[in-house]
């Protein structure tokens, strides 16, 4: 009895230093969880109570022109950028996983980015990429390219997605400290091995080092995913002053972005509610996708094949 009475206050002790987070992820995350659901089935502006309408709301979204524009526009952001900055946030680990001087520093130095807020970082790109005065177009003009043949950064529909996509390797300094981590974590022996039977730098990378790897890069890719998804406060900074919000020819004119339009600039929550599903699904089957194809291309330590 007594050791039964032990484990109840043991267990309701753990309840009550567990309760915060409870609370938190019922009023905040499934709580709007489910109300979106609910909101997705109606014709809800705020101003009167929602009207349940079926799936009317996503029957509109596939005759939406501008729900495949703002799909394009996400596609060609993240098939470009997830695997341009998981490139990159491998490279720089490579090189700070070097024996150097100051490496401390320099690991301070390429991650501080990555922290920094995403509205500061608009307003900066913003300066860097001005077609007119910016520094990038500035050193363009430098090399010797013609002023009528510089990239129209935000500002011309077909420099508006890779401009995006050179803001968005300003950001990879959290991807970079998880392949870091990655590649302390290869075991010396294996390399060595590798050394001892002539393998030359390449090789050792190739068969001994990026296997290793594969599983940080399958964490990266995940998470890469679901950010370029989730991609907003840039283009919403960036596009505020650009008609629609989503620069010209809605070239700028993001998934998530969208989704925002169309809950707080037209109060057409329902219908945001259910592009936010449509969202969610997307993101779960690319996800799973890349789950599915995991078990060709990540090796875990210790794994029999």
């Amino acid at each position: 009895m007594r050791h039964t009475s032990a484990r109840r206050r043991e267990a309701l002790t753990g309840l009550a230093f567990i309760a915060p987070w409870l609370v938190g992820l019922v009023v905040f995350t499934l709580g709007p969880f489910l109300a979106s659901g609910y909101l997705s089935l109606t014709s809800y502006d705020m101003l009167t109570p929602p009207r349940f309408t079926g799936l009317a709301n996503y029957r509109q979204i596939f005759e939406d022109p501008r729900f495949y524009k703002a799909l394009g526009v996400t596609f060609y952001y993240a098939l470009v950028s997830v695997p341009l900055d998981l490139a990159v946030a491998l490279g720089l680990a490579l090189l700070l996983n070097q024996r150097v001087r100051g490496l401390g520093l320099f690991r301070t130095v390429f991650y501080l980015p990555a922290v920094l807020p995403p509205v500061v970082t608009a307003v900066l790109w913003n300066w860097i990429l001005n077609p007119d005065f910016g520094i990038v177009n500035a050193g363009l003009r430098a090399l010797g390219v013609p002023t009528s043949h510089l990239p129209q950064w935000l500002v011309s529909p077909e420099w508006t997605v890779p401009a995006y996509v050179l803001m968005s390797l300003w950001g990879v300094g959290t991807a970079m400290i998880v392949s870091l981590a990655g590649l302390q974590d290869v075991p010396r022996e294996l390399v060595e091995a590798a050394l001892l039977d002539g393998a030359g730098a390449w090789a050792r990378f190739r068969y001994v080092t990026l296997p290793m790897l594969t599983p940080v890069l399958f964490y990266n890719l995940v998470q890469g995913i679901i950010a370029a998804f989730g991609f907003f406060t840039t283009p919403f900074i960036l596009g505020a002053g650009l008609g629609s919000g989503a620069g010209v020819d809605d070239s700028g004119l993001f998934y998530a972005l969208y989704v925002y339009q169309q809950a707080f600039g037209q109060l057409h929550l329902g219908y945001a509610s259910a592009l936010a599903w449509v969202m969610l699904f997307l993101v779960l089957l690319l996800t799973l996708l890349v789950f599915r194809s995991s078990s060709i291309w990540v090796y875990y330590g210790g794994e029999r094949r």
